[in-house]
């Protein structure tokens, strides 16, 4: 990408290594930050250490993360997020240890918004899997993000419950917010997303608008990734 859009994160000669195996290798790539951006690639690519990245919860071995954009409030909300033994309510509200401004109203709102008032007082650790990742998505909302982070946020999701939790990636875009999530369904990606980041082996091989991409791949990696899940899907 050789022009630089108006918000972005830039990734610099970034390496990251566990247990001496590369898990990441970004020379250099430009995330727009001002869309909602998709990251795709096979099982293992690297795709959740990149979200970890991005969102501060590891750091690399070399290289560098800036953001045209300051502060940073980031939000990652990863795929198996542990509930406390607790009601509803109360999950939602330890997010109140990292802001005290936090009110009872601001949790009695996100519970609306994410259709979960009536189960307030339910254990969270006895909810559905739908549930429980709308509750880690108001988790992020009183969280105020500028950068929400998804690792896989409709996996093993029914249909309806995938189109009410996609409607709230959508909000979060629209009130702001840069999104960038990992996704595995290729129709979700083409609903949700104008930018995609495809991550084979640990390397960044192809970033660019989503139609671009699924018209017209231009690295073997990418075309074959897309031969496959097609022909699954």
């Amino acid at each position: 990408m050789d022009k630089r859009p108006p918000k972005f994160i830039e990734l610099k000669n970034i390496l990251v290594k566990s247990n001496g195996r590369v898990i990441l290798d970004i020379a250099h790539t430009l995330i727009p930050a001002d869309e909602i951006t998709a990251c795709i690639g096979p099982n293992g690519a690297g795709k959740t250490t990149l979200l970890k990245l991005l969102g501060g919860l590891i750091t690399p071995d070399s290289g560098s993360i800036d953001f045209s954009f300051a502060p940073v409030r980031a939000a990652l909300i990863l795929h198996h997020t542990p509930m406390i033994k607790a009601s509803v309510r109360a999950n939602l509200s330890m997010v109140k240890d990292a802001d005290p401004s936090i009110t009872q109203s601001d949790i009695d709102q996100v519970l609306i918004r994410i259709g979960l008032s009536q189960l307030a007082h339910s254990p969270a650790n006895k909810l559905s899997a739908g549930e429980k990742q709308k509750l880690c998505i108001g988790r992020s909302v009183l969280q105020k993000p500028n950068l929400v982070l998804l690792d896989e946020p409709t996996a093993n999701l029914d249909p309806t419950t995938t189109e009410q939790v996609e409607e709230m990636i959508r909000q979060f875009s629209n009130l702001g917010s840069e999104v960038i999530f990992s996704s595995h369904q290729l129709a979700q990606v083409k609903r949700l997303a104008s930018h995609v980041i495809f991550i084979d082996e640990g390397e960044i091989k192809e970033s660019g608008p989503v139609d671009i991409f699924f018209s017209n791949p231009t690295t073997p990696a990418a075309k074959r990734f897309l031969q496959q899940e097609l022909a699954v899907n």
